[in-house]
C-alpha cells in the first residue's frame, strides 16, 4: 500500500496488482488522444494477450487509477522482436541491455490528477516484481514529447529509424537504480544491532527467547574465517542480515538427501565411491515411490523391475569446466577469483517424463536403497545460518549472494535448510530444492545455490552444428538423450521434420558453454487442443495466430541455472515468434499398442526441470456425438476424433513473469478412492499454486495405470467419477509421489503414517480416504446336517474372519483384484469346468455374474447366492429393471438362492481351497460344490485401517467421526468418503458422505484445504454457532452403472438422498411426474423423474446397446422446458423413444460443457435491472411468488414483459454468442450470417 497525493492535496491509498480481463473496460476509458499518438492505436485486449507483464494500480475502492503493459521487444517497429538486442547495442554500447534485464513499455495510462505518482509507483512495482530487470525502454515518434508524466522517469538515449517507413523514433530509458536499486552489501558491524533487531522481532521472538536479548550482537562479534555476518544497507541503515558458515554437517546431509547431482557438495576425488558394488540380484523393497523428482524414462526397457527401483539419481558430476570468462552484471561488481568453476552436470535433472510411469511397466535397475555414495574430496559448501530482511527490500534478497560467495572463494555451493511449513520466500526461489531420500525423517527442506548461478550473461539463441558436442555432454546422463540428439541433428540438417513440420532447437549459453537445450515444433493439432482442453482459461484463443502455437518436445537445463528456466521459455517465445507453448504428457501405452504417429509417444518428449514452470490444463468433458445422425452437420474430424489422450501443460507470454505460490506442506492422502483422486485433482489443477509434497499412499498405486480392457471393468459396477481416460488426462503421477503399501499405523505425535508396518511417511496434513471394502465373510459355523434356519444361527456379520483365507476366495474391490480373478479363471479352466458361487446382495454381484457369462462360464455352473437384505431398498431400486435381470438370469441358466447365510466352507474342515460351501436359509439349508467363490457381502472399513485409526486414538463410532469441515479429533488429520460419519452432535446419523457424489466430496475437501494455502481466496468467515450444527448438503448427482445379466447396459442417476424404495417415493404427494419409454425386458427402457419443480431428478436407463453415459449425466438438474418442452411433448405422444430423442441435433448445446456458463449468464441478465425504474424479471417473479402482485395468469404476464422489453434481445444475443463462440463443437446450429 502507498499513498499518492495530487497537486491539489488530495490523497489516495493505492496498491498494484496484476491486470485482469475485467479491467479492460476501465483501461480503455483512460486512453486519451495523446496516448494514441505516443503508443499508437492499440487493441488493449490483443496487447494484454501478448504482454509479459501488465500492472494495474487501484485505490482502496478498487477503482483503477493507472495501468501499464510491458513486453520483451520494442513498442514501435524499430527492430524485429528477435533481433532488437544487436540494434540497441549499436544505439548505445555503454548500456549493457540484454533480453534478461530489459523490458519495453507498450502502454501507460493514468488518472490525470495522480498521473505522476501513479507512474512512479508502477515503475517501482515492475522493478520489484522482476528482480533481474534493470532497464525499461520506451520508443516514441521523434516528433512527440513524452508529456509531463513519463518524462519524470524516462531519459532520452538516442534515435532509431523505423523498419517499415521513413520516420525516426526516439528511445528513452528508465534505470532500476533510480526506483528500486540493488542493495549495498557489506560485513556486519556491532552498530547494526539496533537497526536489525526490530526486523527480527517483527517476524519471530524465538531466537531472543532461546539465546537471549543480545544473540545478534554475539553472532556479529563471533565472526572468523569460518563464520561471517553480512548486512544490506539502504541510506546508511541496515535493512537485512545474513549469517553464513563453512562448517556443514555433511554426513547428516548425505544420509538424508540425494546429493549425487552435486557430487555430495565435495570436490571430486579419485577415491570417491559413486556406485554400489555389483551384486547378483537386487532386493525388492516393500515401499516404492513414484515421484515427480525421482523418476526417469528408459529409452530401451530391459525388463520388469519393481517400481521400488525408481529412485533419485546417483551419478557423477561433470569434470571441472574451463575458466568462465568474466561476465558483466549490471551495476554489480564482476565475479572474480573463479580460477576453476565446477559446473554441475545434468545428472541431477531427472526427467519429468512424459509418461510419468507409476507401475511396473518401464522399470530401471537401481542401487539398493541403503547405498549412499562415499565422497573423499574436500567440502565445497557453506550454509546460511540466519537470514532476515525488511519486507520492503525482500525482492532484492539475491543481492547477498555475490558478496557471500566472495567470502568463500573455494566453495561452489551455498545451502540453506528451512522448516517444511515455511512459505517459500524470495531468496530460496532462486535456489534448487534437493530431493530427500525416502527414509529421510529430517523436518527441513534443503535448498542449494551454485556459484555459477551468479552469472547474468546467459544467452538464448538458435542452435547450430557446433553446439552438438556441448549438448551431448549436457544430456549424456538423461534416459532420452538419444531422442534429443536426433531432433537436434534433424534441425541442423533440414530445419523441419520429414513431414514438413517446422522444427526449432534453442540452446542456453553461458561463457560459450551450453547449459540448456530446448526443441520445439509448431503445434499442428491446435483445433483438438482447443476443443478438448480448457486452454481458454489462460488465453483468448482468437487473438493468437495458428503459427504462434508451439509444442515443447525437449527442455534440459543445467541445475546451476535452473532458476533461469522461465527466462529460457520466455526467450523461446520471443525468438520463434510464438505466444503459446504446449507440453503433452502421454500415458503408458497398452501392451502391444503402438502410437500411430511417432510424435504421439512418450519417447518423443522429455522434460527435466521445467514442468513446474508450466501450468496443467484441465481437460474438457466431450459430447458423445451421434455422428451418423448429424451427417454433414457433425463437428470436424479434428474435433470429434478419438485421439490418444494426454495430459496437457502450457505456458504463454503472460505467464512467463507470473510467479507461482509454492506450498511445501507435506500433504499425505491415504487411499486412491474417488474421493482421494478428486481431492488430488483439485489441488494439482490450481494453476497459481505449486504443491511440492503431495503423496498418495495406496495398496496398488494410482488407479488407471494399466488401462485395462472392457472385460475386467465389467466385474464391478462404476460410479462414473473417473475412468482410465480421465486418469490419463490428469497424469497425477507427474505431480504426486505414490507410496505403494497399506497404512498400518498413525503416529500423531511424530506426525507420520506407518506403511506396511515398517516404513514411515511424514505428514503435515493427513487426508484419510480409504473408503470401505468387501471383507472376507465369516461363516456362522452352523452344521447343516442339523437343518438349522437363519433364525437359529448366530449373527456373524459383525465378526471378523481370522482364519486362513482360501486361495479361490475373491473379494473384488479394485481393478487389481479383478485382474487376479480373471487370471485365476483362465489358469484354472473355470470356463470349462467347476462351479462358481457369487455371494452377496449388491449390484456388483449382478455385474460379476454377467462378466462370468461373457467369459464363457456356463450359466448352469454359476450360483447366485443372495444374502438377506440389510434394508428395505434393493440394490436395483426399480422393479421393471429388477424383473428384466431376473428373467435374464433364468434364461442363462443361473441358479439363484435368496436370503442365504454362509454356514461353512468344506463342511468345517480346512478351508483352503474351497471345494464346497454350505448355507442356511429361512427354510432349509443347502450345500454347493465350488471351484471359485466371489464374496460381495456388505462393505466395511478394512480391519488394518480400523486398527490404525483406533490405535491412534481417533474417535471411531462405527466409522471415523468427522465434523462439517472434514476434521477428525486431530486438527492435522482430515477424512472424507464412506470411511466417515458425522459427529452425533449434528443429529444426522442417516446422512454420511456415502449419500453424496464422491467426486464432489473430494472437491469440497480440497476447497477447505485451499483456504490454508491460497492467499487469493477470501478469508473464511466462521458461521454462527447455531449454523455450525448443520451438515453440508452437496448437490452433485449420485451415479451407478454397469453391465447386468442379459448384457443390459444399466445406468442410474439420482440426487443425493436417504434411499427409500421407489414405490414409497411415488406415493408421496410431491413426487412430481415420470416419463418412461421402452420396455426393460426388451432392452429399450428409459425413465426420467421430473420433480415438483419440473427439474430432472432421476434417470434410469436399461439397454442392450451401449449409450452415451456422459451425455445423460448432463441432463441431471436441467429444467424440463430446457429439454425442448419434454413434458409437453411426452404428454402429446410425440416422444416414443428417449434414446433417440436425446440424439437429436437440438440437444447438443445442452450437453456442451459450457452450457452451465450460458445458464449463469442468462440468469444474470434476467436478474439485473436493464431499464431504469423498472424491476428485473427476477424481481417480478419474486413479487408474484410473495403475492405482492396479484395476477390470474402470472406466467403469461412474465412472458409478455420478457417479449416487450430489452430482456429478449439480450437473451437472444447471449445464446447466439454462445453458439458462435463454440461453433467448432456445435456446427449443427445455424446463426445469423451463415444462411
Amino acid at each position: 500500500m502507498s499513498v499518492l497525493t495530487s497537486p491539489r492535496g488530495k490523497a489516495e491509498v493505492v496498491h498494484c496488482r496484476r491486470t485482469e480481463s475485467q479491467d479492460i473496460y476501465y483501461i480503455k476509458k483512460l486512453i486519451r488522444k495523446f496516448t494514441q499518438k505516443l503508443f499508437g492505436r492499440l487493441n488493449v485486449i490483443y496487447l494484454l494477450e501478448k504482454a509479459n507483464l501488465a500492472i494495474t494500480l487501484c485505490n482502496d475502492k478498487e477503482e483503477i487509477m493507472a495501468h501499464a503493459i510491458l513486453l520483451d521487444y520494442p513498442n514501435w517497429n524499430v527492430a524485429r522482436p528477435e533481433a532488437w538486442p544487436s540494434a540497441f547495442k549499436e544505439l548505445d554500447s555503454s548500456i549493457p541491455c540484454t533480453p534478461l534485464n530489459t523490458l519495453f513499455l507498450h502502454l501507460f495510462v493514468a488518472v490525470d490528477e495522480y498521473s505522476v505518482g501513479c507512474c512512479k509507483e508502477i515503475i517501482r512495482t515492475v522493478f520489484k516484481a522482476v528482480p533481474e530487470l534493470h532497464f525499461i525502454f520506451l520508443v516514441v515518434p521523434s516528433y512527440m514529447s513524452l508529456g509531463s508524466t513519463l518524462i519524470t522517469v524516462f531519459n532520452p538515449v538516442g534515435s532509431m529509424p523505423c523498419l517499415t517507413y521513413n520516420e525516426d523514433f526516439t528511445v528513452y530509458i528508465c534505470h532500476r537504480h533510480r526506483h528500486y536499486p540493488q542493495l549495498y552489501i557489506r560485513r556486519a558491524r556491532m552498530e547494526d544491532h539496533d537497526d536489525l533487531m526490530p526486523i527480527f522481532m517483527l517476524h519471530d521472538t524465538v531466537l531472543k527467547d532461546t539465546y537471549g536479548e543480545y544473540f545478534l550482537a554475539e553472532l556479529i562479534e563471533a565472526q572468523d574465517e569460518e563464520n561471517h555476518a553480512v548486512v544490506c544497507e539502504v541510506e546508511g541503515v541496515a535493512v537485512g542480515f545474513m549469517s553464513v558458515c563453512s562448517r556443514v554437517n555433511l554426513p547428516l546431509l548425505h544420509e538424508c538427501f540425494d546429493l549425487g547431482p552435486f557430487h555430495g557438495f565435495c570436490v571430486p576425488h579419485p577415491d570417491d565411491v559413486l556406485e554400489p558394488p555389483k551384486e547378483p540380484g537386487i532386493a525388492d523393497a516393500e515401499l516404492r515411490t513414484d515421484s515427480q523428482v525421482s523418476q526417469r524414462i528408459a529409452e530401451e526397457p530391459l525388463g520388469p523391475v519393481s517400481p521400488e527401483a525408481m529412485g533419485s539419481a546417483q551419478e557423477k558430476v561433470m569434470e571441472e569446466a574451463e575458466v568462465l570468462s568474466a561476465v558483466h552484471s549490471e551495476n554489480v561488481s564482476e565475479i572474480q577469483d573463479l580460477d576453476k568453476l565446477s559446473l554441475l552436470s545434468l545428472t541431477g535433472e531427472q526427467e519429468h517424463g512424459v509418461s510419468r510411469w507409476s507401475s511396473a511397466s518401464i522399470q530401471l535397475p537401481k542401487e539398493p536403497s541403503h547405498f549412499r555414495p562415499v565422497y573423499r574430496g574436500a567440502p565445497s559448501v557453506f550454509c546460511i545460518q540466519l537470514f532476515c530482511i525488511d519486507e520492503k527490500y525482500e525482492a532484492r534478497s539475491l543481492d547477498f549472494m555475490n558478496f557471500v560467495f566472495s567470502l568463500f572463494p573455494d566453495k561452489n555451493f551455498c545451502i540453506i535448510s528451512v522448516p517444511q511449513l515455511t512459505p517459500e520466500f524470495v531468496l530460496i526461489q532462486n535456489f534448487m530444492k534437493v530431493i530427500p531420500f525416502n527414509d529421510c525423517t529430517l523436518q527441513h527442506d534443503l535448498y542449494v545455490f551454485h556459484r555459477a548461478g551468479l552469472f547474468k550473461s546467459i544467452n538464448i539463441r538458435l542452435a547450430n552444428s557446433a553446439d552438438t558436442p556441448g549438448v551431448e555432454q549436457l544430456v549424456s546422463s538423461l534416459m532420452l538423450s538419444r531422442s534429443i540428439l536426433e531432433d537436434l541433428a534433424q534441425y541442423n540438417e533440414a530445419r523441419r521434420d520429414p513431414d514438413g513440420t517446422p522444427l526449432r532447437a534453442f540452446v542456453a549459453e553461458v561463457a560459450e558453454q551450453v547449459v540448456g537445450i530446448a526443441v520445439i515444433r509448431n503445434e499442428t493439432d491446435i483445433e483438438y487442443i482447443r476443443s478438448h482442453y480448457n486452454i481458454e482459461d489462460f488465453i483468448y484463443f482468437s487473438h493468437h495466430q495458428r503459427d504462434e502455437h508451439g509444442r515443447l518436445h525437449h527442455l534440459a537445463m543445467n541445475p546451476a541455472f535452473r532458476h533461469y528456466t522461465k527466462f529460457f521459455l520466455k526467450e523461446i517465445l520471443r525468438l520463434d515468434s510464438k505466444t503459446c507453448l504446449y507440453y503433452p504428457v502421454y500415458p503408458q501405452p497398452r501392451d502391444g499398442k503402438i502410437a500411430v504417429f511417432q510424435l504421439q509417444s512418450p519417447y518423443a518428449h522429455s522434460l527435466t526441470s521445467a514442468l513446474h514452470y508450466l501450468v496443467p490444463v484441465r481437460p474438457r468433458r466431450q459430447i458423445v456425438y451421434p455422428l451418423e445422425k448429424l451427417g454433414i452437420n457433425a463437428p470436424s474430424k479434428a474435433v470429434s476424433k478419438d485421439a490418444l489422450g494426454y495430459a496437457l501443460n502450457h505456458t504463454n507470454r503472460k505467464l512467463t513473469l507470473e510467479p507461482k505460490i509454492t506450498v511445501n506442506a507435506r500433504i499425505v492422502v491415504v487411499g486412491a478412492s474417488s474421493v482421494g483422486i478428486s481431492f488430488l485433482e483439485t489441488l494439482v489443477f490450481c494453476s497459481h499454486l505449486k504443491f511440492n509434497n503431495l503423496t498418495l499412499i495406496s495398496t496398488h498405486g494410482l488407479p488407471g495405470k494399466k488401462l485395462l480392457g472392457n472385460e475386467q471393468r465389467k466385474f464391478l459396477a462404476s460410479d462414473h467419477c473417473f475412468n482410465d481416460k480421465d486418469y490419463a488426462l490428469m497424469s497425477l503421477c507427474s505431480w504426486v509421489n505414490v507410496v505403494v503399501g497399506r497404512m498400518t499405523g498413525i503416529d500423531r505425535a511424530a506426525k507420520h503414517v506407518v506403511v506396511s508396518k515398517d516404513k514411515a511417511v511424514p505428514y503435515d496434513h493427513l487426508i484419510l480416504c480409504t473408503g470401505q471394502q468387501y471383507q472376507v465373510p465369516c461363516p456362522t459355523g452352523a452344521d447343516i446336517s442339523q437343518h438349522p434356519t437363519n433364525r437359529e444361527v448366530p449373527d456373524s456379520s459383525k465378526i471378523r474372519y481370522s482364519g486362513q483365507i482360501p486361495c479361490n476366495l475373491f473379494m473384488l474391490n479394485d481393478e487389481e483384484d479383478c485382474v487376479k480373478a480373471l487370471t485365476w479363471i483362465r489358469s484354472n479352466s473355470i470356463v470349462t469346468e467347476g462351479n462358481v458361487i457369487v455371494y452377496g446382495n449388491t449390484i456388483d454381484t449382478y455385474t460379476t455374474v454377467e462378466t462370468l457369462l461373457s467369459l464363457g462360464v456356463r450359466g448352469s455352473c454359476i450360483y447366485l447366492v443372495c444374502t438377506p437384505p440389510k434394508s428395505m431398498v434393493p440394490c436395483i431400486n426399480n422393479h421393471a429393471v429388477e424383473s428384466a435381470v431376473e428373467e435374464a438370469l433364468q434364461a442363462a441358466g443361473v441358479t439363484t438362492f435368496r436370503d442365504a447365510i454362509l454356514a461353512q466352507w468344506n463342511q468345517g474342515l480346512h478351508p483352503d481351497p474351497i471345494h464346497c460351501a454350505s448355507f442356511t436359509t429361512p427354510t432349509k439349508p443347502f450345500q454347493l460344490q465350488c471351484a471359485m467363490f466371489f464374496s460381495f457381502c456388505e462393505k466395511n472399513v478394512d480391519y488394518e485401517t480400523f486398527k490404525a485409526l483406533n490405535d491412534a486414538c481417533l474417535v471411531y463410532d462405527g466409522r471415523l467421526v468427522i465434523d462439517t469441515n472434514f476434521h477428525t479429533n486431530d486438527i492435522a488429520i482430515r477424512a472424507a468418503g464412506p470411511l466417515t460419519k458425522f459427529s452425533n452432535r449434528y443429529y444426522a446419523n442417516d446422512w454420511t458422505h456415502s449419500n453424496f457424489s464422491s467426486k464432489e466430496v473430494g472437491f469440497q475437501l480440497a476447497a477447505t484445504m485451499l483456504n490454508l494455502f491460497d492467499p487469493t481466496l477470501e478469508p473464511v468467515i466462521e458461521p454462527p454457532a447455531d449454523l455450525d450444527r448443520l451438515i453440508p448438503m452437496y448437490k452433485g448427482a449420485k451415479i451407478q452403472g454397469g453391465i447386468l445379466p442379459g448384457s443390459y447396459h444399466y445406468l442410474h442417476i439420482t440426487k443425493p438422498a436417504i434411499t427409500t424404495p421407489l414405490e414409497v417415493q411415488k406415493a408421496q404427494s410431491d413426487f412430481g411426474s415420470e416419463i418412461v419409454t421402452g420396455c426393460a425386458k426388451s432392452g429399450t427402457y428409459f425413465r426420467i423423474h421430473i420433480n415438483k419443480y419440473e427439474m430432472v431428478e432421476d434417470i434410469t436407463c436399461l439397454s442392450h446397446e451401449p449409450f452415451p453415459v456422459s451425455n445423460y449425466i448432463r441432463l441431471f438438474g436441467q429444467h424440463e422446458q430446457a429439454l425442448n418442452d419434454l413434458c409437453a411433448r411426452y404428454n402429446s405422444d410425440r416422444i416414443t423413444d428417449l434414446y433417440s430423442y436425446f440424439t437429436e441435433p437440438w440437444c447438443m448445446a445442452l450437453l456442451h460443457d459450457r452450457f452451465i456458463d450460458l445458464r449463469k449468464e442468462l440468469r444474470q441478465v434476467l436478474a439485473s435491472e436493464q431499464e431504469e425504474g423498472r424491476p428485473s424479471i427476477e424481481q417480478l417473479a419474486r413479487q408474484i411468488e410473495e403475492e405482492e402482485i396479484s395476477l390470474k395468469e402470472p406466467r403469461k404476464y412474465l412472458r409478455k414483459v420478457f417479449q416487450e422489453t430489452i430482456y429478449r434481445p439480450l437473451v437472444e444475443k447471449s445464446i447466439l454468442d454462445y453458439l458462435h463462440y463454440n461453433r467448432y463443437h456445435l456446427p449443427m446450429y445455424a446463426w445469423p450470417g451463415i444462411i
